[in-house]
Order: C-alpha cells, then structure tokens, then sequence
C-alpha cells in the first residue's frame, strides 16, 4: 500500500513537471515574434520609358571653306568665340595675279560659336580647304535608332530625359522632333531625332548621353519595392501586416520604374508591406514590425 501511493506520488510529479514544461512551450511560441521591415505604400506617378544611349551634336553645324584660295593674313575669331551670320573668321590674301590687292574675308553662314580652327596665320588654302567649324548650341540634337518593335509608342512631340556624366544630378528634358518614314532594312530599326534646349550651353557637342524615352505613365499610383515580390508572371505575391500579422496577398503588377513596381490590384495606399523577412513568414505568423 504504501508502495502504491509513493508511485502515484511519483507519478502526479511527472504529469505536473510534463504539464507545466507544455504550458511553458506555449507561452514561448506565443511570444515568439518574427521580425519584418516594413513600407507603408504611397501613390506616385510612375513612367515606363525605353532607354538608350547616343552622342549630342549641335542642332547647327558648319564647316567653313574659303571662297578663294591664298594665305591666311588675319585671323578674327579664336576657338569658343561667338559669331555672328556673315562675320569674319579670317582674311585672305587671295595673291592672284593682276587683282589689286584686297583681302578677302571667310565668313560663317550661321550665327553660333567658333568650335574649332584648323589653320592659323600664314597657312595657303583652297576652296577645298576645311578651316574652322562653327556650331549653334543653343539648342543641341541626339540621334537614335528605335527597334521595329518600339514604332507604335514613338511619336513627335514626345518627351524625353537626358542625363550626361558631367552634370550627374542634373536632368535635361528633350522632344522627339524628327521621325524617318523609312526603316533601316539592316538594323530593322527607325532613326528619330531628340531636340534639347541648351540655353546655357551646359551640353557639349560630343557629350556621351543616356536617353529614356517616356512611352507610358500611370499618375498617383499605389508603389511596391521589387524587395517585397515574390512569386513570377501573373502569380506574384507580398506580404501585408494587419494587426501584427503577416497577411499573404497576390498583387497584379503595373509599370516597373528602376526598383518601384505599380501594384494595379491587391495593395492599395497607407498598406504596410514587408520589404524584409518574409522569406520565413507564412499567412497568418505574429510579426514584429520595422518601418
């Protein structure tokens, strides 16, 4: 007998050390939070745009030759010097026999800037001969080819955004000004041209040039980092928080803009999604939030 009650002594021990090492369990899985950064959706206007890259020229260029030949007795203008419609660069002396002297001036056909001077004073030219290049900046060109593929979202009048490497926080906005009827039959390609405003001759012709070209556009629309997407094609998923837990919901996707997705259905403003953690969250967890 009193073996007996020292075994269900023994026993009611274990039962209590086993119930409260359970309780003990539960209290700890409930308090485990995951933790997850978060951001709280907003609305912006979001573009898709094509980029490219090209070199800028002036919208103006010309090189000047001499209308006589002779030798270089006065030059004018320097390289960067402005000029004028008809102004002089150089004078020659057109030594042709039996003309009485009078030197004869080269003269620009368009207003602009002296670029380059290929001769100086006491060099002999020709008619042939290449002497200065003068260029207008004050509006500046960049050529592109636009794959077949791309004709329907290209249009005159269309906006683009230049940036160079050496203004890098500076944005340029430019227009599509020409279009060729014709294709490339090798490249399958459309050459356009983009006309940019350089009033304060920032742009230099030769300048190495990105472009994006603005093809569509969705104002004050609800944004996700590409961070919090999970899942491909037309099953893509993020994680919410509502009350502390980790909610799952499949989102439609819109325009991708560098790492900003529209989110067309399944998020909407003032939503908190995670960015950061949800490789071990599942529908439902407690979570610790971050923002």
């Amino acid at each position: 007998m009193k073996k007996t009650k020292i075994i269900l002594v023994f026993v009611f021990c274990i039962l209590n050390f086993l119930s409260g090492c359970t309780k003990k369990q539960e209290v700890t899985k409930q308090d485990e939070l995951i933790p997850v950064k978060v951001m709280r959706v907003g609305l912006k206007d979001i573009y898709k745009t094509l980029e490219y890259v090209g070199d800028i020229k002036a919208l103006e260029e010309a090189v000047i030759y001499p209308k006589v030949s002779g030798k270089i007795i006065e030059k004018v203008k320097q390289d960067g010097s402005e000029i004028e419609k008809g102004g002089a660069i150089f004078y020659i002396d057109r030594d042709e026999v039996g003309l009485k002297f009078e030197k004869a001036p080269v003269e620009s056909p368009i207003d602009g800037i002296v670029g380059r001077i290929y001769v100086d004073i006491g060099a002999n030219v020709t008619t042939q001969s290449p002497v200065a290049l003068v260029v207008s900046m004050d509006k500046v060109k960049i050529g592109l080819s636009i794959p077949e593929k791309h004709l329907a979202s290209i249009s005159l009048e269309q906006k683009a955004s230049v940036r160079v490497d050496s203004y890098p926080d500076k944005e340029f906005t430019g227009v599509v000004t020409k279009i060729s009827p014709v294709l490339d039959m090798e490249t399958r390609s459309m050459p356009i041209e983009i006309t940019i405003d350089n009033k304060g001759h920032f742009l230099k012709s030769g300048m190495f040039a990105r472009v994006s070209l603005i093809i569509d556009k969705e104002k004050a629309a609800p944004l996700i980092l590409k961070e919090s997407i999970m899942g491909k094609g037309e099953d893509t998923y993020v994680y919410i928080v509502e009350n502390n837990k980790a909610v799952l919901r499949k989102v439609k996707l819109g325009i991708r803009q560098n790492e900003y997705f529209q989110a067309k259905e399944g998020v909407r403003e003032g939503y908190l999604v995670v960015i950061m953690g949800q490789q071990r969250l599942r529908d439902g967890v407690s979570v610790k939030v971050e923002q």
